[in-house]
């Protein structure tokens, strides 16, 4: 087993890419027992310098002491060594092996050609019930939820002896009840002396769980101090570097025109199993309609639909008055519709692709960008040049691969795509999710802006105040069913979380 780490240092670590500073002469320490926040916009370099600590990056120039001892870490493994584990914000799992046989994977053996599975699934029958990991060795892990995903990870790095945990974006994609079971596991794993470094925007969750937080900015430390002595505000005014406003609604809207119309839908899930059952809303032109509820519930299944990706069983969807139940994608989206799915690396783009072809997508063979089946090259460099300049996208040029951006930005890509698009439909899932303040503060600037040029947009989010900021009504979906639908002025984020729970009337809580 690795030595107990009683203090990390990371000294002047500097760290470059072809065009960008990402890290530049960063010092931070960590002391064994605490929880260190490591804060910044996306693209600030948090996770290219947990990277380096990882052994993923070699930095330009700077060291790492462990223990007032000066290491080279080289590799994951050599992190491994010294006690030092890594959970992606992106979880680093096999789909299609069993939870055993993805903790295996990671572990020496001394038989040739043969994992030792014996000895692994006792090592995740330990750690399970330390820390109260409950997790299934022999699902596979395409069948469990991200929340069930994430607690493999965490198995995975405590069984290969990490003392030391970095957690990216650990909530990005959790419902609330499993974001407080994280932050409960990792104060009991602060207390076994376990070292954590925890990197969020949820600002929230930084004040519940963290002793220390860390600043980085434009790829420099600018802040290091203790996180009782802030509040979520100032936390995020030394994140962007500017007082941040999250932008509201202002004016009620008074569109009664419908624009999307989802009738009875009934659609299968992934598993077989019904996850839309009687599926029914209408949004209006110029209006932000959201969707609410616990994950699981039928909102990917509903999104997929919407857009040509899943078949529904019954029920019928009309866009602009136009059916297009069970059309296939390319039609839809010429009938106008416009679509920010929730993976944004995988769906959303093509991360090996640049930002330029990224944004031209959808339009690569249509006038003015072709012609006569020939792309137009310079209409394309120039197209593409100003909506990374209107869109605030941050990269070197056009030509930069989307995959070596940050979450936000890859954001803005889809958000310039989508939107440059002029659609009459929008559908919006988890846009925010995984993104800094400030990144966030631009997108639901954007919504609101889609919403003032008439466009309908359907928001699917688990951030109550997200929906409760910018959407004229509010519907609740729960196991598949429009359980209700709110008004945003006069409706609580009490019997919204209610609703969420499936629990439509106040009165049989008991």
């Amino acid at each position: 087993m690795p030595e107990i780490i009683k203090k990390l240092e990371m000294r002047k670590i500097t760290k470059k890419f072809p065009g960008v500073l990402a890290c530049n002469n960063i010092d931070i320490h960590i002391n064994s027992g605490e929880i260190v926040a490591l804060l910044g916009e996306n693209g600030a370099g948090k996770t290219t310098l947990m990277n380096v600590l990882f052994g993923l990056y070699q930095p330009e120039h700077g060291e790492i002491f462990l223990n007032e001892k000066k290491v080279v870490i080289n590799s994951p493994r050599k992190a491994f060594a010294y006690g030092i584990g890594m959970v992606h914000q992106h979880f680093m799992l096999v789909p299609n092996l069993t939870v055993l046989e993805n903790i295996a994977l990671g572990f020496t053996s001394n038989k040739i050609f043969k994992l030792e599975l014996n000895k692994v699934r006792t090592k995740i029958d330990e750690v399970s019930k330390e820390y109260g990991l409950s997790v299934n060795p022999d699902a596979y892990i395409w069948q469990l939820s991200v929340g069930e995903q994430q607690r493999v990870e965490l198995i995975k790095v405590l069984c290969l002896g990490a003392n030391l945990l970095i957690l990216d974006e650990p909530t990005a994609a959790l419902t609330p009840q499993e974001t407080d079971e994280l932050i409960g596991l990792l104060k009991i794993m602060a207390k076994k002396d376990r070292s954590i470094i925890f990197i969020s925007h949820k600002l929230n969750e930084v004040k519940a769980v963290s002793d220390r937080v860390c600043v980085l900015r434009n790829g420099s430390l600018v802040y290091e101090g203790t996180t009782p002595e802030h509040s979520v505000s100032t936390l995020a005014e030394k994140m962007a570097g500017r007082e941040i406003s999250m932008p509201t609604l202002k004016e009620k809207s008074h569109a009664t025109s419908p624009i999307l119309e989802i009738k009875n839908v009934f659609a299968k899930g992934s598993m077989g199993t019904m996850a839309l059952d009687g599926f029914t809303l209408t949004v209006n032109r110029g209006e932000i309609v959201g969707i609410a509820g616990v994950s699981g519930n039928g909102q990917k299944e509903l999104a997929d639909v919407i857009n040509g990706i899943n078949h529904i069983e019954s029920g019928q969807i009309l866009l602009n008055d136009e059916d297009i139940t069970n059309k296939a994608p390319q039609k839809i989206i010429n009938k106008g519709m416009g679509y920010i799915p929730e993976d944004r690396m995988h769906e959303g783009t093509i991360p090996s692709f640049s930002v330029k072809e990224n944004i031209i997508m959808k339009d690569y063979n249509h006038p003015p960008l072709s012609k006569n089946t020939f792309l137009q090259n310079k209409i394309i460099e120039n197209y593409s040049s100003e909506l990374i300049n209107n869109f605030d996208i941050k990269c070197p040029d056009n030509k930069t691969s989307c995959a070596s951006l940050s979450g936000g930005n890859v954001q803005k890509v889809i958000l310039a795509r989508e939107l440059s698009r002029k659609p009459k439909m929008l559908i919006a899932s988890y846009p925010i999710r995984g993104l800094d303040i400030g990144a966030a503060e631009y997108v639901h600037e954007q919504l609101l802006e889609a919403r003032s040029e008439n466009i309908g947009v359907l928001l699917i989010s688990e951030e109550l105040d997200e929906l409760l900021d910018i959407c004229d009504r509010i519907a609740v979906i729960y196991e598949g069913k429009t359980l209700d639908i709110l008004d945003r002025d006069i409706d609580t984020k009490s019997k919204l979380g209610l609703l969420m729970a499936g629990i439509k009337d106040e009165k049989k809580v008991i």
